[in-house]
């Protein structure tokens, strides 16, 4: 590592190995980051019960910071960082400081901040939080140097928060799960439809559960797995599904590790997206890389994503819903329009790309900064 080498800091204290975007997005767009930019030293700020760094271990220009915050418990974490960060951001010297969590950590350099979405300004959310969370967000917009996020959607939605925020794009990666695949877990039908994402109420999983009732009731048994982890809807989609009578067509998966969530994309006959609400939606571009037709509800960010190339339900209308999957269940040619059409978009998502975007904001931060009047020490292998 150079002795000048920029110094970039990264604060990984939000970071677990629970299975979210953001902990994937970190994971591979980082690494991907990381290694192409030998000649940047990241330091690396990690949790006080995770492990971070070693998501990149082989990596010799990285520096690791340990941290009194804990992973989890965004207020416990702000809490713990009161004293440290300025501390010991003052003692780092860093040319650059990107955060990826509320609220703002801001440095005595330029500060980038990653916004997924803005779940908390949601009316779903607790009254408390929706009461905090404008404040928050509006300081956090108006000190950092630049917003990053993940889709035109998300950009639009922030601009319309807070006008005239500098705000880049940069979107989510296809995760490597699939590289190493494990097996089904027990039971699975031959054919089903999947379902991937936390058990909670923006997810729209009630959609599709009621639309494999209308299919069924139509005399078309369509299976559904659902797999993720308990996030407050849990026991709200088994009640439904015993409701209606559906114990035979729908199962949910908890607790999957990548391997087995590989094997269910690779098993899958289609995937399906009943979202309210996303920044992003990894699940659409996991389905294009594993080769499966996706179904998503009809919302800007889907059709961004699949760049109005998809096929799309009305999230309020399990009638419709139905006639659309049923229609790229059975239907060969839009089948394969659906698949021919993303495996020519996964490109766009591939880390290595959206690394170099991160890597030309950077550059392009530090030759605004007074402490870098030119990028000359930037390499990329």
């Amino acid at each position: 590592m150079q002795a000048d080498a920029m110094r970039v800091g990264l604060n990984a204290t939000c970071f677990d190995d629970r299975p979210s975007g953001a902990n994937q997005r970190f994971r591979h767009l980082y690494g991907a980051l990381i290694r192409r930019n030998p000649a940047i030293s990241f330091v690396i700020y990690e949790p006080a019960d995770q492990r971070i760094a070693d998501w990149f271990a082989d990596a010799p220009n990285i520096i690791v910071r340990r941290t009194p915050m804990p992973s989890s418990g965004r207020w416990p974490r702000f809490r713990a960082g009161l004293g440290y960060w300025r501390r010991t951001l003052a003692a780092d010297r860093l040319d650059l400081f990107e955060t990826f969590t509320l609220p703002l950590v801001h440095a005595p350099c330029p500060t980038m901040l990653t916004i997924h979405d803005l779940r908390p300004l949601q009316r779903d959310r607790p009254l408390i939080e929706r009461a905090v969370a404008p404040a928050i967000v509006s300081h956090a917009l108006a000190r950092a140097d630049r917003i990053i996020t993940v889709s035109q959607a998300m950009r639009a939605e922030l601009l319309a928060f807070r006008p005239g925020t500098r705000v880049s794009v940069v979107y989510n990666g296809v995760s490597a799960r699939a590289a190493a695949l494990g097996a089904l877990p027990p039971g699975m039908p031959s054919r089903f439809m999947l379902a991937v994402g936390h058990l909670e109420p923006r997810k729209n999983l009630e959609l599709a559960i009621d639309a494999v009732a209308v299919l069924r009731d139509r005399g078309c048994a369509r299976p559904l797995v659902i797999v993720g982890n308990d996030a407050g809807s849990l026991a709200a989609l088994q009640a439904r599904i015993a409701r209606l009578a559906l114990g035979a067509l729908v199962w949910i998966v908890e607790h999957a590790d990548d391997a087995t969530v590989g094997a269910l994309y690779a098993a899958c006959h289609m995937v399906v997206v009943p979202s309210r609400y996303e920044g992003f939606g990894i699940a659409v571009i996991e389905a294009m890389a594993a080769g499966r037709p996706v179904v998503t509800s009809d919302t800007a960010v889907f059709r961004e994503v699949s760049e109005g190339q998809g096929a799309y339900m009305p999230p309020d209308d399990a009638v419709a819903a139905a006639e659309v999957i049923e229609r790229v269940w059975s239907d060969p040619i839009a089948r394969e329009r659906l698949i021919a059409y993303g495996a020519a978009r996964i490109g766009d998502f591939a880390f290595d790309r959206l690394a170099d975007q991160i890597a030309a904001l950077y550059a392009e931060r530090m030759a605004a900064s007074p402490r870098r009047a030119t990028a000359g020490a930037w390499n990329r292998s």
